[in-house]
């Protein structure tokens, strides 16, 4: 039987990273975001947004252009960031990351350096930048929203239509770092070399966010119980894809199967501790008032 370790505990390290990161830097980043939040109707336009612009990076094939553009200008507008404001405040270092990100993409995106090394690399950094910027725009209920959403949407794209894994092939095919590619472990060979497992950033990222929101929520101990619980799962769903499946499966489903029934105990476990203490104090209250 086929399994694979790495992929799980790449996507277990990135989330740790970003609960351990965050709160280092959100302090430092609420300045930058000025207090702005993602409310319930935000979350549910963020997705249909989403959905709009993976079915046009499909069936509009001029926009590859104006795609790596875009994506690359909000990367190198990351690494400014992040560069700035922890060189405190100084731009001439900021400006140093994108800079050297764009000079190595223009020249070496087609060579195995490029490919194998340093696109899975700088995928990342970006996965967890990305999560650490954003991540402070969500309230809770927002992302509980977001994440029952953005997992319907990513069934429905990959299992039913198979949008998204046209869209992945099209970014990929620009060697833009939007993916991570790791090796399985214990390694398989196949004709064509390694089989290789990838997973979107989006999907890090969405572990990401529940990962600091359950820590925001309950604490960090049953935050990194959560992250556990997610790359369990995730490592459960792989063991059946690659026995079983063998195709493209949602990466957002392998994540919040393993998150949320954690979190819906958590959340009427703490009812019923309310509850119960509603009705231990009530006959108190009454009996004062009786004397």
């Amino acid at each position: 039987m086929n399994f694979d370790i790495a992929m799980p505990l790449t996507l277990f390290a990135v989330t740790l990273a970003s609960l351990y990161l965050n709160r280092k830097t959100e302090s430092k980043l609420k300045d930058t975001m000025q207090e702005r939040q993602i409310g319930v109707w935000d979350a549910v336009q963020l997705v249909g947004f989403m959905s709009v612009m993976i079915y046009l990076i499909v069936f509009v094939r001029q926009i590859t252009l104006v795609l790596m553009v875009l994506f690359l200008f909000a990367y190198s507008m990351l690494l400014f960031t992040f560069g700035y404001l922890f060189s405190k405040n100084r731009w001439y270092v900021g400006i140093l990351p994108p800079v050297v990100f764009v000079l190595l993409y223009a020249f070496v995106r087609d060579t195995p350096a490029w490919v194998f090394y340093l696109s899975n690399i700088y995928g990342l950094v970006f996965a967890v930048l990305i999560t650490l910027y954003l991540v402070g725009l969500f309230t809770w209920k927002a992302t509980a929203i977001f994440g029952v959403l953005i997992t319907v949407m990513d069934i429905v794209l990959v299992l039913v239509t198979g949008t998204m894994i046209e869209a992945a092939n099209v970014t990929s095919s620009l060697n833009l770092p939007v993916m991570v590619s790791v090796p399985i472990i214990p390694l398989v060979s196949t004709e064509k070399g390694l089989l290789m497992m990838r997973l979107g950033l989006g999907d890090f990222f969405f572990a990401g966010l529940l990962g600091i929101q359950t820590s925001k929520k309950y604490g960090t101990r049953f935050a990194i119980v959560t992250a556990m619980a997610m790359t369990v799962s995730f490592f459960i769903f792989v063991v059946l894809l690659l026995n079983y499946l063998q195709r493209p499966f949602p990466g957002t489903l392998m994540i919040i199967c393993g998150w949320a029934p954690l979190v819906i105990w958590k959340e009427l476990t703490a009812k019923k501790s309310l509850l119960s203490e509603t009705a231990v104090t009530l006959p108190s209250q009454e009996t004062k008032v009786e004397n």
